[in-house]
C-alpha cells in the first residue's frame, strides 16, 4: 500500500488508458481464484475477480481494482510475470477494442435481415 500512496505525491497524471479493469490473458486454464487474488492482490484491494471458464475464454480473467493506481502497478509489474511456465499478458480493459462496436453493428445488420425475410418493418424504416 505504501508504494501506492507515494505514486499519488505530485498528483501522477495517469494515461487515458489506464483503467481499474484489467484484462488478463494467457492463464493456466486450471488456475484457481485463491492464486489469482494471490498474483494480484500483492498491488492493492481487489473488488472483483472473473475467470473465464468457457471454451473462448478460458486462459483469461477480469481483475477489478478498488484503486486505479493499484491497477496501474500491477500491470507495470505483471506483464510478463511467469505463472506455470507461461507469460502473463496483463492489459488495460478497453470495451471499445473487447469488439463491443463490431458486434452491435453485427446485431442490428442480422436483425435487419430478418426484418426484410419476415416483412416486418420498423418506424425507422418507414
Amino acid at each position: 500500500m505504501a508504494a501506492a500512496m507515494s505514486l499519488r505525491k505530485g498528483n501522477t497524471r495517469l494515461p487515458p488508458e489506464v483503467n481499474r479493469v484489467l484484462y488478463v490473458r494467457n492463464l493456466p486454464f486450471n488456475i484457481t481464484s485463491e492464486e489469482m487474488y494471490d498474483i494480484f492482490g500483492k498491488y492493492g484491494a481487489i473488488r472483483q475477480i472473473r475467470i473465464g471458464t468457457n471454451k473462448d475464454t478460458r486462459g483469461t480473467a477480469f481483475v477489478v481494482y478498488e484503486d486505479i493506481y493499484d491497477a496501474k502497478t500491477a500491470v507495470d509489474h505483471l506483464s510478463g510475470f511467469n505463472v506455470a511456465n507461461r507469460y502473463l499478458i496483463v492489459l488495460y480493459y478497453q470495451q471499445a477494442k473487447m469488439g463491443k462496436k463490431f458486434d452491435h453493428k453485427k446485431k442490428e445488420e442480422e436483425i435487419s435481415k430478418l426484418q426484410e425475410k419476415y416483412g416486418i418493418s420498423t418506424p425507422k424504416d418507414n
